[in-house]
Parts: structure tokens; C-alpha cells; sequence
């Protein structure tokens, strides 16, 4: 039977299987006894080689060593003294000979008697340099080892030489032994065999009911063909309800993967109907069940029947050929329904990269096996397209969907360009669409012919490409490939096409032009914000800033969250976080007219609840303007803003809040709270006046200022998302404010943000002692001479020699007119900083004037020589009613 199907006759002879798998066990048998006798052999002829040398070298050794023989060889018969020695030595050691010789080599003893005195046979030259040698030589009594010791005398001199030798065949024979032990196990693992092969052949002809090799190869050949040649489905399902087998054609009309055998029925994701007539094992005559797009006629039998196993066989023809008739309007029905099903599955987002991956996907789940989408460089970026810039510039590569990467199509992210000698070209000048049958011509619709040649290798043998028009203007262009579906394109498919590139270029232009207004939203946006840190000593800040994501929080994604850093005169600084509800430019510019407003009034250095009163008037009045003008976009009213001044030099921190959040304080040892900021109503409500909270702040607190976008979201309430914050900041004293950053982003904001998010960490710094200086000045004129003097010592203490007269000047202006126009205690700091600061204060809160004083008067250019002096000057008023003249002096650097 095998050299009737062409294949080589097997050298075993056997007529059973049994009976070849005992022959393969006896070869294999014999070769690991033949295996094992050679390395047998090897390893002992190894070890005796070994034993023999150690032996030898162990009785030269002793017998040289032995007591009296310095003064057996200097005796004057050597040989009568060490003779019998050294037979005794032979004798009790095993050895073949001991020999004693001088340092000429001539030996004193020998087991032959008339050896002695003639030279030793071997090399003596190491021994007599005091070393062991041992040599490996033939012999008059066979192949033996033997070692040359040197005799050492009592100033350790060699004084003789001893050598002792021994026949390998002498210690050899353990193999010998083993011969037996080997041959009688491999008898035995022989019976072994044999017993199991009579066994096996039993069990064998017993399952195949007396089937030789030749009758199974026989039976599975012409069941394999029979089976897998029948237009005809055949399966099989077990008692447990499982698939055993299904044919080819079984696979096709059902849809079947490759590996279904042994799953149960169920999990296949069959048809209901069919999956039901499967797993009941009722029979069934030609029964007409519709699977897909297929008519399929089904009968189905027990398998039970005269005592066999438990199951069914169900068989399958395909009856589609009935369908004829109506099998147009079946496809009209199929591709409304596409058209349809991609109408809510194409364009769900305002995205244009989305949009083009949905309509790739969508096709090749639905309508060909790869499609790609190509779009001009200028509608991805928002900008209105032109025919001529999308054939010049060329077209990039949007999105890819089928099942190989490997295609020899374009990768993502590539440019094209269809000049117009080519058919797509030619039909994007056209907004034509065009049909490829069959690509393996090769004719003209791939300007590369070595591209084409790999596409159509790769299996890809029909094409549609489809110009992406909307409002007359060329997009991009969309092909529909066939590689894995034999059957090619045709004319209706064609104009399926074209309506689902048709609906899907308009998804694709709104998402355009709503990325255009997405840009310039966060442009603007990103204009007002801060860019970056301003120079101050003290807090170390970080900050993050994240706009919502684009199409879930508004136009664009942008909103009205803004924070700020502002330095303040005395080394303080002021950290200011705000949200203006709602999205959009209108939100963005708002914000921009709020955070300007909030730099103005730091200006006035206003204590943080005036300022958040003068801010609550000026959104008042906003709202107000908007309102009378009948602005549809909506007011600024329900915008929030919290307002914190730092103090360096004492380490206070002033805070007060409109509606917005409480701020989190991070102690130097890490625990997290919340700072207990009086609540004050959303800007531009009026009416309630707002509260401060002072707080002390050791050095290395972080100050935790943040929007609400942080912790609200859908899937968690804002009590929740406030715990998450204080726990991710709690327990964490030597993160750096970066780091705190990342830290609570990483755990609060989800990956599509429906809220702008502003973030803004500040880590205290205190200004050390000896950079502040104070003193109290009394009401006397006289006090001004022993103030200069004072910061004069200062000064120089500092290394600011240079500063002293420019500052001794100042001073004695500012402190001339508290004397003069205020009342109360005087006094003056002086604070080494990026800048050195001068600051007088009094009792009165009668702020100086800047004027230009006329030529009669006696008053009036103290202060405008103060301010010429100074880099800056100002006044900022006290809890107590009092006020602070200051000013600033640029240091040179060191």
C-alpha cells in the first residue's frame, strides 16, 4: 500500500506496530550497552593510570622519608643495608620494584639482583633539583608508572634518589567485574521489552479489531480522502457535547476556525438555531437553516445506533443556489444596511485621526479586507484644503486597518503623492472615483511598479479608489483592497463606496474645522497663561497645567483654569489658582481679563481678602457690561479664585478663597491636611465679605494649590477624589515639588480628562537670620545718625560697601519723614535677598506722595530723591492701621 501511494517501503519487516517498536527498542538497547561498555572501559583505563601514580609516588615518598637512610646510603655498603628494606617495602605495598640508586643513577637495590649497580632507565634530572617525577614508560614487565623521589639529608641536601613503579595491569581489572552486572541488565531491560511489546500488540489488535499497520494506513487514507473531498459538510459531536470532527467543507459553511476539535458546541459562537440542533442530537432530514449569508440543508443521526459510542453526525449541503431569485434584493439590503450601520459607527468623534481610523475599521470589518485613508497635510492640521496642495504636497497617511502589516501598502504617518500621470492622480483632478478589478496587470494605478509588484505578491488583487470630497474640496483620498475575499470589486461596490467615503469626508471636515477652532482656542489659552517661573527666594514651585480633553469638555477642550506666581515686595510671594466655569474661548479670554486684573491689584500689595473684594467688583461689573450688550456667551458669574501670600522672613501665609477649593499643607515630616480657609461666595456674586486664614509654615512645607478638574470626575465623588489627593501627598517629607507633581497626576487624573486641571506646588523657604536685620527707631531726629551708622556695620558685615551710601541715603529720607509726618513706634528692616530691602514702618496710615516739588520749596524731593535711588519703592499697609514704606536695590553680582 505504500509504494502504491509513492512513498519508500519501510526496512522493518515487522508485520505489526508492536513488533517495529520492539525492534527500535533493541537497537536502542544494544547501542546504550555498547555505550556504556566503552566508557566503561576508557574511565578504568583512566583511573588505573591515575591509581598506579599515586601509588608509586606514595611508597618513593614514604620509603625516602624512612628513618636511617641518609646513613644507610653514605654507609659503606649501601646495598647490604637497603636491600632488604626495600624488598619488604615492595612486598608490603603492592608494587613491582623499589629502587634506591646514588645521585650518578646507579641503583643500590633492585627486586633483580643483577640490576644492581648498573644506571636507572628514566629521567632523574627534577629529582635531583628536589622535586617528584613520574614517567609513564614500557617496560620488560609491561606499560607501568614509576615516580623518582629525592633523598633529602640533614641539611637538606638530596643525598640519593628512591624510585618505586607498579604496572597498570596491576591495578586495572574493575571493568572486568562490571561486565557481568552490565550484560545481565541489558538481558533483563530485553525481557522487559518483550514482555511490554506482547502487551502493547494484544491492546493494539484488540482496539483496531485485528487491523494491521498496512489495513489502519489503508482505512485512514481513503477515510481522510473521502471525508475532506465531499462537497458535503460532515461533523461530529461526542456525548459531552463537543466537537470531534469537521471537514473542510463543514469549516467553510460554518464558519468554523482551524482548531475546533474537542471544544464544546456552545463556545464555537455558531448560529442559536444551529448550535441548538447540534447539541440535541435529534434526528433530522434535510432540514433548511440559514447560517450567514447560506441556505444549508442539514441532517443529523444518532451515532449510538448497534452499540456505538455516544453522539451524533450531522451533515451539511449548501441549497444557496435557492436564494437566486432574491439574492439582489438580499444584497440591497445588505449594503443599506451598511451604509447605515456606518452612519452610527463613523464620525463619533470630532476627531480627524479617530474619524479616519473608525471609517479604516469599519470597512475592512464589513466591506474589504484593507483600507487606508489618506489626508492633505493642511486638513490635519485644521486648515481650510485646496486641490492644488493636496496634489502638490501630497497626502499622509491617516489610518491603516487589515489584518498584515506586511502588505507592501504605505505605513501610517507616510506621504504620498499622486501626480497626475497617474490613474489616482488623474482621478483625484477628476474627484473620480475608480475601480481595479484585477491588479496583477499592473496598469498605471501604482506610480512605483516595484511597490505594485509587492502589493500584488502579497495577495491584494482589487481596488476601489475613492476621492474624499465635502464642500467641493478634495480631503484626502480612501482605497478598499481584497486579498484574503477571492471575489473581486464590482460596479455596485463601487458605489457603496463612494457614499461611505461621501458620509464619512463630511464627519471628517466638521472634525476639521472643529480642530481649527480647538487650535486657536488653545493657542489663545496657552498665551495667557504663564510661561514659565519668575525669579523669587521664597518657595521652590512646580506646576502642571492639563486642558480638557478635546470634544468632552467643551469647544476645543479649553477652559478657564489659571494659576499664577507673583513676587511681592519683602521677599514675599503671592501663589493664586482660579477656575472660570464653562469652556471655550470665551472662558479663555476671561480668564486672561481675570489674572490680569489679579497681577493689578498685587501691585497695590492688598492683603489677600481686599484683593479677592476688589476682583469680586470687577466680575461684577463684567457681567454687568456682557449683560447689557446681550452677549450669548454667558457671564463670568460662579468663577473661583484662591489668593495665598508667603512671608519668607517670618514664615507666615496669608490665604483667602472665592468658592474655590481649600488648599492642601504637606508638613516637613509629610502628613497632608487641608487648610481650614474661611469659604467665601464665587466672584461676582457680591455682597459677603471675605475671610483670611494665617497660618505658620515651618521651612520645607509645600503649600498644595489646585483646581476642581483634579478631583472631580464621573466615576468618583469630589469626597473621594480630596481623600485620594491628602493620600497621595501624605507620607511622602523628601519628594521635591516636581515630583509631588507628577506623583498626584499620575494617580487622580483619568486618561481623557473631561475638566481643565491646574496644578501648583510651593515649597517653603525661610530667609536665614543673619540676611534680615531690624531695628526700633525712637521719635528723635538725632535717632537718624545712629540708624546709618547702624546699617552702615550691616553692610559691611554683608560685603555690601558699595550699597552703603546709596542705602544710608534712602533710609535717612524714609526715616526722616516717619519722624516727622507719623506717629507711633519707627522701625526698620533691612533684608538681603535676590535684592537688598529697605523697610521703614510707622503708625500712620498717611502713605508719601511722589511729587515734583517747585524751586521756593523747602519740602518734597525726599521721596523723588528716594526713587531715583531705588529700583523700585511702594507703600503696603499693616493689620494694625499702620503702613511699610519700602524699597529695592539691585545688588551687583559677586
Amino acid at each position: 500500500m505504500a509504494g502504491r501511494y509513492g512513498r519508500p517501503r519501510s526496512f522493518l519487516r515487522m508485520r505489526t506496530l508492536a513488533g517495529q517498536v520492539f525492534l527500535l527498542q533493541v537497537a536502542i538497547v544494544v547501542l546504550l550497552v555498547a555505550a556504556s561498555v566503552t566508557a566503561l572501559v576508557l574511565q578504568s583505563r583512566a583511573g588505573s593510570v591515575r591509581e598506579a601514580r599515586n601509588r608509586s609516588v606514595a611508597v618513593a615518598e614514604t620509603f625516602a622519608a624512612a628513618p636511617g637512610m641518609e646513613a644507610a646510603l653514605q654507609s659503606p655498603d649501601p646495598t647490604a643495608v637497603l636491600q632488604p628494606k626495600a624488598e619488604a617495602a615492595r612486598r608490603g605495598s603492592g608494587v613491582d620494584f623499589v629502587v634506591v640508586m646514588n645521585l650518578d643513577a646507579v641503583r643500590f637495590t633492585h627486586p633483580l639482583p643483577d640490576r644492581i649497580g648498573k644506571k636507572f632507565v628514566g629521567d632523574v634530572g627534577p629529582a635531583l633539583d628536589g622535586r617528584v617525577v613520574t614517567q609513564r614508560i614500557d617496560g620488560t614487565i609491561g606499560p607501568l608508572v614509576q615516580a623518582v623521589v629525592p633523598v633529602f639529608g640533614a641539611d637538606h641536601e638530596v643525598v640519593g634518589l628512591v624510585s618505586a613503579g607498579i604496572t597498570i595491569s596491576s591495578v586495572s581489572g574493575v571493568v572486568e567485574d562490571q561486565f557481568p552486572l552490565l550484560f545481565g541488565s541489558a538481558g533483563g531491560i530485553l525481557l522487559l521489552t518483550m514482555g511490554g511489546t506482547a502487551l502493547v500488540t494484544r491492546r493494539l489488535r484488540r482496539q483496531t479489531r485485528g487491523l494491521g499497520p498496512t489495513g489502519m494506513t489503508r482505512m485512514y487514507e481513503h477515510h481522510d480522502a473521502v471525508l475532506h473531498s465531499v462537497r458535503e459538510g460532515v461533523v461530529i459531536v461526542g456525548g459531552d457535547r463537543t466537537l470531534l470532527l469537521a471537514n473542510d467543507e463543514a469549516r467553510r459553511l460554518l464558519y468554523l476556525p482551524p482548531d475546533v476539535e474537542g471544544r464544546p458546541v456552545a463556545e464555537l459562537g455558531l448560529d442559536p438555531v444551529i448550535t441548538g440542533l447540534l447539541v440535541s442530537g435529534r434526528s433530522a432530514t434535510d432540514e433548511v437553516h440559514s447560517v450567514g449569508t447560506r441556505l444549508l440543508a442539514v441532517s443529523q443521526r444518532a451515532t449510538d445506533r448497534k452499540g456505538g459510542p455516544p453522539g451524533s453526525v450531522t451533515t451539511l449541503r449548501d441549497t444557496t443556489e435557492l436564494q437566486a431569485l432574491t439574492g439582489k434584493a438580499a444584497i440591497a439590503r445588505g449594503r443599506l444596511q451598511l451604509l447605515y450601520d456606518a452612519g452610527t459607527e463613523v464620525g463619533t468623534a470630532l476627531d480627524v485621526i479617530q474619524t479616519c481610523e473608525e471609517l479604516a475599521d469599519f470597512a475592512t470589518a464589513r466591506f474589504a479586507d484593507y483600507a487606508t485613508v489618506d489626508l492633505a497635510e493642511g486638513v490635519l492640521r485644521g486648515e481650510e484644503p485646496t486641490l492644488a496642495r493636496a496634489t502638490t504636497d501630497g497626502l499622509r497617511r491617516s489610518a491603516f486597518s487589515g489584518a498584515r502589516d506586511d502588505t507592501g501598502l504605505h505605513p501610517l504617518g507616510a506621504v504620498l503623492r499622486f501626480l497626475p500621470d497617474t490613474d489616482i492622480g488623474a482621478g483625484l483632478l477628476r474627484s473620480e472615483a475608480l475601480l481595479y478589478t484585477d491588479l496583477t496587470r499592473l496598469s498605471g494605478w501604482q506610480p512605483d511598479p516595484a511597490r505594485a509588484e509587492r502589493i500584488v505578491e502579497c495577495g491584494l488583487h482589487s481596488l476601489i479608489a475613492v476621492p474624499m470630497r465635502a464642500r467641493g474640496v478634495i480631503l484626502g483620498v480612501t482605497m478598499f483592497w481584497r486579498a484574503q475575499s477571492p471575489e473581486p470589486f464590482e460596479e455596485e461596490d463601487l458605489s457603496v463606496a463612494e457614499e461611505l467615503v461621501a458620509r464619512a469626508a463630511v464627519s471628517i471636515d466638521n472634525a476639521r474645522r472643529y480642530s481649527r477652532e480647538h487650535n486657536v482656542a488653545v493657542t489663545l489659552q496657552r498665551s495667557l497663561l504663564p510661561q514659565g517661573l519668575p525669579d523669587q527666594s521664597a518657595i521652590d514651585a512646580a506646576y502642571r497645567y492639563l486642558p480638557a480633553q478635546a470634544g468632552l469638555g467643551g469647544l476645543g477642550g479649553v477652559g478657564g483654569d489659571w494659576f499664577d506666581i507673583i513676587p511681592l515686595p519683602g521677599a514675599r510671594v503671592a501663589l493664586v489658582v482660579g477656575d472660570v466655569v464653562g469652556h471655550g474661548l470665551h472662558a479663555a479670554a476671561t480668564m486672561g481679563r481675570l489674572r490680569t486684573a489679579v497681577h493689578n491689584f498685587s501691585t497695590l500689595d492688598l492683603p489677600p481678602d481686599e484683593l479677592l473684594w476688589h476682583l469680586d467688583e470687577l466680575v461684577a461689573r463684567i457681567d454687568q457690561d456682557e449683560s447689557s450688550e446681550g452677549y450669548e456667551g454667558g457671564g463670568v458669574t460662579g468663577a473661583t479664585c484662591l489668593y495665598a501670600i508667603y512671608d519668607p522672613a517670618s514664615g507666615r501665609c496669608t490665604m483667602a478663597r472665592a468658592g474655590h477649593l481649600q488648599p492642601v499643607i504637606v508638613g516637613p515630616d509629610g502628613e497632608a491636611v487641608f487648610a481650614d480657609v474661611p469659604g467665601g461666595p464665587p466672584l461676582g456674586l457680591g455682597g459677603m465679605p471675605f475671610e483670611t486664614l494665617d497660618v505658620q509654615l515651618p521651612q520645607d512645607s509645600r503649600l498644595v494649590l489646585y483646581t476642581d478638574g483634579l478631583v472631580e470626575d464621573r466615576q468618583r465623588d469630589i469626597d473621594e477624589g480630596l481623600e485620594m489627593l491628602r493620600e497621595t501627598l501624605s507620607g511622602h517629607p523628601d519628594r521635591t515639588p516636581e515630583e509631588t507633581c507628577e506623583a498626584v497626576l499620575r494617580v487622580l487624573v483619568p486618561a481623557r480628562a473631561r475638566d481643565d486641571i491646574a496644578l501648583l506646588v510651593g515649597r517653603t523657604r525661610r530667609l536665614a537670620a543673619e540676611d534680615v536685620a531690624e531695628w526700633d527707631v525712637p521719635s528723635d531726629p538725632s535717632a537718624v545718625a545712629r540708624v546709618r551708622s547702624d546699617v552702615s556695620r550691616k553692610l559691611a558685615e554683608w560685603s555690601l560697601d558699595e550699597e552703603a551710601f546709596t542705602t544710608e541715603l534712602i533710609l535717612s529720607e524714609l526715616v526722616t519723614n516717619s519722624i516727622r509726618y507719623a506717629t507711633g513706634p519707627i522701625r526698620v528692616r533691612l533684608i538681603r535677598d535676590r535684592t537688598l530691602i529697605c523697610e521703614v514702618s510707622d503708625r500712620s496710615s498717611i502713605a508719601p506722595h511722589l511729587r515734583q516739588a517747585a524751586g521756593m520749596d523747602e519740602g518734597g524731593r525726599g521721596l523723588f530723591l528716594v526713587a531715583q535711588l531705588a529700583e523700585r519703592w511702594g507703600t503696603r499697609y499693616t493689620d494694625d492701621g499702620g503702613k511699610v514704606i519700602w524699597t529695592e536695590q539691585l545688588l551687583q553680582p559677586e
